[in-house]
């Protein structure tokens, strides 16, 4: 199951051919605007506001240190998408992976969060994490639906647990996914490979 993908990969999408690829040191300025140009509501299910210098300098520091790995989706050379594996192995939790993941609204809809979701979910299966979890604001329907269409169940739900820059709280619901149940049901019905992309 530890198999290693390799980027980057195309794929097609209504919104036309999509680049994933690893995300490098050398797509901060790309990934600054991307996080610009998202609506602020957008960046409240991620811990930390992606369109801040500082914060995107912390985040290709843990990209080296191998403390998260991301992945961005790329149309005609402008990152329309980031999906993000978090995975911290000196916790208490080292079996779980968090992963984060934004979209542009110019693509959304389209097949772009569906390709990426999945390739996230792909890199969680090859480091062997056998738990995952994805949160986000209760109002981000579609997004919910497209983790729950990968066997996510919603665990939680975090009343008033991020603050907007007007000052108004919104609720996170958490998703979880256990991948190791999951596996061990499938290979007691005899699809083993059901979960493999």
């Amino acid at each position: 199951m530890s198999e290693q993908r390799s980027y980057p990969r195309h794929v097609k999408t209504d919104a036309g051919d999509i680049e994933i690829r690893l995300m490098s040191p050398a797509d901060e300025a790309a990934v600054l605007a991307f996080g610009k140009g998202l609506p602020t509501h957008d960046l409240l299910f991620l811990p930390r506001n992606i369109s801040e210098p500082k914060v995107l300098s912390a985040w290709v520091k843990e990209i080296e240190r191998g403390a998260i790995t991301s992945l961005l989706a790329v149309r005609d050379g402008k990152v329309v998408g980031c999906g993000t594996l978090v995975r911290d192995p000196h916790s208490w939790s080292p079996h779980v992976g968090e992963i984060r993941m934004v979209i542009s609204p110019e693509v959304r809809g389209q097949g772009v969060g569906k390709a990426l979701s999945q390739e996230t979910f792909a890199l969680a299966l090859g480091a062997g994490l056998e738990k995952l979890s994805v949160q986000m604001t209760v109002d981000q329907q579609a997004a919910i639906a497209l983790f729950e269409s990968l066997g996510f169940k919603a665990e939680a739900l975090l009343r008033d647990h991020v603050r907007d820059v007007d000052g108004k709280t919104h609720d996170i619901v958490v998703l979880g996914h256990n991948i190791a149940q999951v596996q061990a049901q499938m290979e007691a019905y005899g699809l083993p490979g059901a979960v493999q992309h």
